[in-house]
């Protein structure tokens, strides 16, 4: 393949998943390891891509993929990772279901349990999950984003902050190597780390285009979750601040 089409390759691969490693691109492309640096580094160089811990990411940390692409991207994965997550989960649970593609696979994996109480910011997850007679969907108030029916605001705060349930369901743009969480819009951080601070266990479902994404808010530390489920091995060094923390994580291939 000429240089010119892998660049443009890579750039479309870094738009569509976000964060793209350099082992991937070595195994799709053929080619050696330097190849890939060398292309990453002229790309980089031009501005088309962000240059990070073993692979590239988007340019922009300020703007998160549009939710049209990101609905369709990584499916079979966040499916895979929503049905092991919500094996741990009991009939009879309360919970809370965050913004986000995953957490949106996690309502829809959870329609085989029963008498469940939902409180959730997500009009996506509310429309799965009306449809069982057995579960109680309580919807957070505040503003509705046109974009991906999330919900936010300082009424969505005061109303999750009333709560004390057994699980926080959670989705996250990206988690840097050193274990921060991070996303792209404040207000729903905000929201985010109410979720966490009164969740008795908080599960984060993530695709492995997550691992070292790099995004502008940071959201929290990954000591914060309970429970890791991802469909690849984690980066050496977030591995190793899971070790550190004793979080719980399964790899669902």
């Amino acid at each position: 393949m000429k240089q010119s089409k892998r660049h443009q390759e890579i750039i479309d691969l870094v738009k569509t998943q976000g964060y793209v490693s350099t082992d991937d691109l070595v195994e799709r492309f053929n080619v050696s390891p330097q190849t890939i640096r060398r292309d990453l580094n002229e790309l980089a160089a031009d501005n088309k891509i962000r240059r990070h811990h073993g692979g590239a990411t988007i340019p922009s940390s300020s703007v998160n993929t549009s939710y049209s692409t990101r609905k369709v991207m990584q499916l079979a994965e966040k499916d895979c990772i929503a049905k092991a997550m919500v094996e741990h989960i009991p009939d009879g649970a309360t919970l809370f279901i965050d913004i986000g593609t995953t957490p949106e696979a996690v309502a829809r994996a959870l329609l085989e349990h029963n008498d469940l109480r939902i409180v959730t910011n997500n009009l996506n997850v509310a429309s799965i999950l009306t449809g069982k007679d057995d579960f109680r969907v309580i919807l957070a108030g505040g503003e509705v984003r046109n974009r991906d029916g999330g919900i936010v605001g300082e009424a969505t705060l005061d109303f999750i902050s009333q709560f004390r349930l057994d699980f926080g369901i959670m989705g996250i743009s990206g988690i840097d190597l050193d274990g921060s969480l991070l996303d792209f819009d404040y207000h729903e951080v905000r929201v985010k780390q109410a979720i966490i601070e009164n969740s008795r266990c908080v599960m984060l479902g993530v695709d492995h285009t997550k691992f070292g994404r790099n995004a502008m808010v940071n959201l929290g530390d990954i000591s914060q979750i309970d429970m890791l489920f991802t469909d690849q091995n984690p980066p050496e060094e977030l591995a190793k601040r899971l070790v550190e923390n004793e979080i719980h994580i399964e790899i669902i291939n």
